[in-house]
């Protein structure tokens, strides 16, 4: 009878001490053009996207075609994307900037997720 020994080792984690304040403002396309250049010729492109860097499914942005006049797939990503990163704000400003500014909401959400993830490069490191 043989068995198999599974070992998994460490990943090396970083955990990111930002503040609990957005990166940039709703409207702060400047700091990312062709960003916001993608997001403004082809919106549902970039908001599947940004919705599958995030972890979420490629195609749940589309769902908003269903939605009534609060988009709420934006306005749960973003809510979403404050708790993950604990942000400080509320529903209620949630709710206002994905329904009057929707696709500056998705921007600001990419360059978040792209301040927020830092790569992790291991020097010196030892493989056995």
């Amino acid at each position: 009878m043989s068995s198999t020994m599974v070992i998994r080792q460490p990943q090396p984690v970083m955990e990111v001490q930002g503040s609990k304040e957005w990166g940039s403002e709703i409207c702060d396309c400047c700091q990312d053009v062709p960003e916001c250049c993608f997001a403004f010729w082809c919106f549902p492109c970039f908001a599947c996207v940004t919705a599958r860097n995030y972890g979420e499914c490629l195609c749940l942005p589309l769902l908003e075609a269903f939605s009534g006049c609060i988009p709420a797939v934006t306005m749960s990503m973003r809510a979403s994307m404050r708790q993950r990163y604990s942000i400080e704000g509320t529903m209620c400003k949630d709710c206002v900037c994905s329904t009057f500014c929707t696709p500056c909401v998705w921007c600001q959400m990419s360059r978040e997720m792209k301040r927020r993830n830092i790569q992790i490069v291991l020097v010196g490191a030892k493989y056995r």
